[in-house]
């Protein structure tokens, strides 16, 4: 069925930008005087607007996280499969709000916006930002929406770390935390990777310095590796055998350094896509909040006292396959909620697909996710 007839899509929707001139003091040590944010809503806040939820994106994702554009109905949302009339997250009971991170590439005020200081675009003068920074300007924008706090906070991946983030910088503001394939921070193999992905960018010559956008070019082929080299740790070695094994793309081997393997073409098509549409200073500025994020440093390390403020209760989700964030880096978070007595659900899911899991369809996942967010509502229409 067409997407722009699907009777459980939430329709053609329309991004928004929300404008703030109050001063931003960054955790880096910067202040921007203002920014913008890109978002978008779906279904209607209810009189008392306790049904709002906020979900946060991931890496290389948006605000645009439902429906479709009349103007483009095959660009859909990323979380499409989960969002909707009748969905998990059901529009016709909340109203859900996606946003695009500061220093994005999608809207929101990043290294792509001019610099008022210069008038021209930012690049690499654009200020390092971090998980607790995208929490502190969500937070803007719902004192702007006129919501005081939210139903429920929910992201996958970088998304889950910044609603467990909400949980620490604004416990009052919500009510729960969906945190889906995280970790409390990234292993050094995690951190490696971003870097080599960093590395491939910043030592593409179109890359000028982060100073590109004036000089009629692109580090393409940095950002193409980098794509690669976050790809390939998306998915489970299962699934890549499952999908891919060692077929050929040409039914014989050639002896060339082309593209020989289903893989590789895989790998390549997938490059090609992503530098095509994202914006190579925002993906070194979110691997570096990436890598920063570690709410238990400030407490010696010790994450039951990091997460000792939370108040919300929590859906804690993982899946076996998941090596990047693997259930042992999740069981960490239910441990420390655990050790503050605060009240959790955790599900740990059979799945084949490696962390790219939360995205995608899976029964038992879907039904869990439906299954919570049938007790808020409940809860809200107590």
């Amino acid at each position: 069925m067409d997407q722009t007839t699907h009777p459980k899509s939430v329709g053609a929707v329309v991004p928004r930008k929300a404008q703030f001139t109050k001063p931003l003091a960054l955790k880096c040590g910067a202040t921007l005087g203002g920014y913008e944010l890109a978002y978008e809503t779906y279904g209607a806040l209810n009189a008392d607007k306790s049904n709002a939820v906020l979900v946060c994106h991931a890496l290389n994702a948006s605000h645009h996280v439902a429906g479709y554009y009349a103007d483009d109905p095959a660009n859909i949302g990323w979380w499409d499969n989960i969002i909707g009339p009748g969905k998990p997250l059901d529009t016709n009971r909340f109203c859900v709000i996606g946003v695009n991170n500061l220093g994005g590439c999608f809207g929101s005020t990043g290294p792509s916006s001019i610099n008022p200081a210069t008038g021209h675009p930012w690049g690499a003068d654009f200020p390092l930002v971090t998980v607790e920074d995208w929490v502190t300007t969500q937070a803007c924008l719902a004192d702007q929406l006129g919501i005081e706090r939210f139903a429920a906070i929910m992201g996958g991946s970088l998304g889950a770390m910044q609603a467990l983030s909400w949980t620490i910088q604004y416990p009052d503001r919500l009510g729960h935390a969906i945190v889906i394939a995280c970790a409390p921070n990234l292993s050094a193999q995690n951190i490696a990777f971003n870097e080599v992905a960093r590395q491939a960018i910043i030592t593409d010559p179109d890359f000028h310095g982060g100073h590109y956008y004036g000089q009629d070019t692109r580090p393409t082929r940095g950002l193409r590796v980098a794509r690669m080299v976050g790809h390939i740790t998306y998915l489970s070695d299962d699934e890549m055998a499952s999908k891919f094994g060692r077929q050929l793309r040409h039914g014989r081997l050639n002896y060339t350094f082309g593209v020989e393997f289903e893989i590789e073409s895989y790998l390549s098509h997938q490059a090609d896509k992503f530098a095509d549409y994202f914006d190579a200073n925002t993906y070194l500025r979110i691997t570096k909040a990436l890598d920063y994020f570690d709410p238990a440093a400030a407490h010696g390390g010790n994450l039951s006292l990091a997460l000792e403020p939370a108040t919300a209760s929590f859906l804690v989700v993982s899946f076996t396959t998941d090596w990047r964030f693997s259930p042992e880096r999740s069981r960490e978070i239910i441990k420390a909620l655990l050790d503050n007595r605060r009240a959790v659900t955790y599900a740990e899911i059979d799945a084949p697909h490696g962390h790219d899991a939360f995205l995608l369809d899976d029964a038992r996942y879907h039904g869990l996710v439906g299954a919570y967010f049938n007790r808020i509502s409940a809860e809200i229409s107590a």
